[in-house]
């Protein structure tokens, strides 16, 4: 299943994209507490389609991938590295990242995103599974002169968390195995990261296991489970694509802060 976050009018849905991308079978309800067919159909067409959680906890992790630690001259981490991004980051597909009056610096970062389905406390890796709810595409933005004055006093906030710095979507795929899917970055057209999630040094049931042992997650917690190697800048009027096999094309105009 393909579930989509999707306005008509100024009412909020969530409905399941049909395979031609045209129609959307509406529900009632949410994924996390229930869907119910309504027996309705959206076309795709006359939809605004939003994040597909409101204002999520997000949970990222840097370094999980060797090639992005290569290109960044780093060491392997001997823990995980952690960080979290403000739910005010979020964007959507088709939403702009607004790239900061004061910006030098500003890197996109293609990554596999997890959607957390229901509360998760100490979860095995091997039942992680249980508590996914599913898969989304995302944009870890990025501003690179401010992330790494941060970085040297131990802290990382303003780097990552500016508002539109967390695109998501467009749906979230369900019965997705995450082991092994291939990841695409595009800007303008041209292909910059070319990728597999079968590269992440910590896997998917690992990052779950991992941050589920030290806190609670709940359900519409997202997971930035990191990007590989090929990150770059970006400029207003740019185009960024993010595209995961199974998931589809989260799409964002980059415009200049007041334009």
């Amino acid at each position: 299943m393909r579930i989509v976050r999707y306005a008509v009018g100024d009412v909020c849905h969530y409905g399941e994209l049909g395979a031609g991308d045209t129609e959307i079978a509406r529900f009632e309800g949410d994924p996390f507490t229930g869907l119910t067919p309504t027996g309705l159909v959206d076309q795709f067409a006359d939809v605004i389609v939003l994040p597909p959680v409101e204002r999520p906890r997000i949970f990222g992790f840097a370094y999980n991938y060797a090639s992005h630690i290569d290109e960044t001259d780093r060491d392997v981490p001997e823990i995980p590295v952690c960080f979290m991004k403000p739910s005010t980051a979020v964007v959507g597909p088709g939403d702009a990242i607004v790239y900061p009056v004061d910006g030098e610096l500003i890197h996109f970062e293609g990554e596999l995103v997890v959607v957390i389905g229901k509360e998760a406390r100490h979860v095995k890796p091997s039942e992680a599974h249980e508590y996914i709810l599913g898969y989304t595409c995302g944009n870890d933005v990025s501003d690179r002169i401010v992330q790494r004055k941060e970085s040297k006093f131990g802290t990382l906030l303003i780097g990552k968390g500016q508002d539109t710095f967390a695109p998501l979507g467009p749906v979230i795929a369900t019965e997705l195995d995450p082991s092994a899917l291939s990841l695409t970055t595009r800007v303008n057209g041209a292909v910059m990261q070319s990728a597999s999630t079968a590269d992440l040094l910590l896997a998917v049931p690992d990052l779950v296991g991992y941050l589920s042992r030290h806190l609670t997650l709940l359900p519409g917690d997202i997971i930035m489970t990191g990007t590989p190697s090929g990150v770059g800048p970006i400029r207003p009027g740019d185009e960024v694509e993010v595209e995961i096999e199974g998931i589809g094309v989260l799409r964002n105009p980059v415009v200049a802060e007041g334009a």
